[in-house]
């Protein structure tokens, strides 16, 4: 039986792509082509949640996955409005500071006798994020007619900081790197 791994991983660096590529670096997963597929596991696999990926194989090798990810940058900030609305009457006053949200990813995958699903989200709440998930995986499955009372679920956060990206990932890498050429 094949093994499908789930790691997961933030970066903070200068620009969004190094942010990504520290994230990866992280779930030790940096050094393979990704290819995403859609969210469906094969009923012969086992799904197992690991605190990094072990080796898949030769650096630059393709590599299976399916993935969520969340990058934030300088620019993403947010306006809370403790009520009112833009443009009314005293709205500047009822302004919270602006702040930077948090970059969260989440994955949760759910199982049962045949094949089972993966479910991506990413947000700027953790609990948020995997609220949504349970709602995805309940709804895929309904869809689909299947039994998958087995689930699981990971969540990455990472915060902002000022001038710099941050990106959390998570991923469920499936078996081994194949050679790309």
């Amino acid at each position: 039986m094949k093994t499908i791994h789930v790691a997961g991983g933030v970066g903070v660096a200068d620009t969004a792509m190094a942010s990504y590529d520290a994230a990866l670096a992280d779930a030790n997963l940096h050094n393979y082509n990704l290819v995403a597929v859609s969210s469906v596991v094969p009923a012969e696999a086992t799904v197992e949640a690991v605190p990094e990926a072990p080796e898949l194989g030769p650096a630059g090798n393709r590599l299976t996955v399916v993935e969520a990810r969340r990058t934030i940058g300088p620019g993403d900030e947010v306006d809370f409005r403790e009520g009112g609305r833009a443009g009314a009457e005293g709205a500047e006053s009822k302004r919270a500071p602006r702040r930077h949200p948090d970059a969260v990813a989440g994955l949760g995958w759910a199982t049962g006798p045949g094949p089972g699903l993966f479910y991506e989200v990413t947000g700027e709440d953790a609990d948020g994020v995997r609220d949504r998930i349970e709602a995805g995986l309940d709804a895929g499955a309904d869809l689909r007619d299947w039994d998958l009372p087995d689930r699981e679920t990971r969540v990455e956060t990472v915060a902002a900081e000022p001038d710099r990206y941050a990106t959390a990932v998570v991923i469920a890498a499936y078996g081994e790197s194949e050679p790309i050429l």
